[in-house]
């Protein structure tokens, strides 16, 4: 075989990564250190990609696999540790100090459009080429060894791209998903979030978890001067039925400000609406279509493992690409699969737990009266048990 070092002839890329999230720049930020050429197309601007928010919560795994591959500058520099969420309803409170439970690691919070800049960074240092605001239209050949991408650049001029391998790092709405034949089991969880980023410090250290009969609330720690707020909603709502005087209403409500202190308030400087759903499908490849991160698997966010499973799925698949582009073996490629949808079906089980656990049962449920029984029961269960809790850090901070 033609070292990947030196290059395959008549292509473009041994490897193309279709989006520029974390999955796809961690991929190929490793494909590029183990000297195999690629390419990353990526639909939005660069400065989209470098701003937009998203999440920020990094696993200790994430942050581990981010160090091993010196893709943490800026996580060890600015990254704040967080080891303890608390739990708010109008029967209790607790907090669940995670960080010494479990596995006794705890999380990151680094704010995911920091990553992404740093990702992208390291990658042109490296080497490695990224064509941003670069539409994927088609792929082809995926069942050859010269797959082929046709794409619209800016200004509509087109281009077909051939290499080696195509990894799908572009979402669970991007072409690569849709691509794969496969059999998906999915669920709309009938649950909206309005997503509120606030110039304000956050209320507290913690994680908050506002488990109310209004509807969920929870407040996640972003910056010092940043903090993340969601409102579970009306699924019919739009974010501009909710101005600023409804919104910290509902805040103070739900995370109940008259016994635990007032929420420290500023401007909402962003609005947007959070449809729960999830995807689980039985084939992550496709020919030499490789998906990893939202591509590979559409999760809630309800227990911040979307950029986690990202993280992890571009190392393996990596690992994977490396062997059989570098060494001849395809063992790791043939396994991927295997290894990967495992990791899948134990995050979305938990997320799946929490989403139970965190927001009500519709009105309209005949057994929503058995389902708040239930709830009430798994939250002091939560609150009392060591054994219970031990179970929830290993999975809260795990994949």
């Amino acid at each position: 075989m033609q070292s990947a070092r030196t290059g395959t002839p008549g292509v473009d890329a041994e490897v193309l990564v279709l989006g520029a999230g974390p999955a796809g720049l961690v991929l190929a930020n490793l494909l590029c250190a183990a000297g195999i050429r690629v390419t990353v197309l990526e639909r939005q601007r660069r400065d989209r990609v470098e701003n937009r928010a998203r999440a920020g919560f990094l696993s200790p795994d994430s942050v581990d696999v981010l160090r091993a591959h010196g893709l943490a500058g800026g996580v060890d520099r600015l990254g704040a540790v967080h080891d303890v969420c608390e739990f708010r309803s109008p029967e209790q409170h607790f907090e669940v100090r995670y960080g010494k439970l479990g596995s006794q690691r705890p999380h990151t919070v680094y704010p995911q459009q920091l990553l992404v800049t740093d990702l992208i960074a390291e990658l042109l240092r490296r080497g490695g080429t990224v064509h941003f605001d670069t539409v994927v239209e088609a792929l082809g050949d995926l069942h050859t060894d010269r797959p082929r991408v046709l794409v619209r650049a800016a200004g509509g001029r087109t281009r077909s791209y051939s290499a080696r391998y195509v990894a799908g790092c572009d979402g669970s709405r991007g072409i690569s998903s849709t691509t794969v034949p496969a059999a998906i089991a999915t669920r709309d969880h009938d649950i909206t979030w309005l997503a509120l980023l606030v110039q304000a410090p956050p209320s507290s250290p913690n994680v908050l978890y506002g488990v109310h009969p209004d509807g969920f609330a929870g407040q996640m720690p972003r910056s010092p001067g940043i903090t993340r707020y969601y409102l579970q909603c009306d699924p019919c709502d739009s974010a501009g039925d909710w101005d600023d005087e409804r919104v910290w209403a509902a805040l103070d409500r739900r995370l109940d400000v008259r016994r635990h202190g007032e929420l420290s308030r500023g401007p909402i400087v962003e609005r947007g609406l959070v449809r729960l759903r999830s995807e689980i499908r039985d084939s992550i490849q496709h020919g030499r279509l490789l998906l990893a991160g939202d591509a590979a698997t559409a999760i809630s966010p309800s227990a911040a493992k979307g950029a986690n499973l990202a993280i992890m799925g571009a190392e393996l698949l990596a690992r994977a690409l490396t062997a059989e582009l570098i060494d001849a073996d395809s063992s790791a490629l043939q396994r991927y699969s295997a290894d990967y949808l495992p990791m899948i079906e134990r995050a979305q089980e938990f997320s799946h737990w929490m989403i139970d656990l965190l927001h009500p049962p519709a009105t309209h449920d005949p057994q929503a009266a058995y389902q708040r029984v239930l709830r009430r029961a798994r939250l002091h269960s939560l609150a009392t048990s060591p054994a219970h809790q031990e179970l929830f850090a290993r999975n809260y901070v795990g994949l």
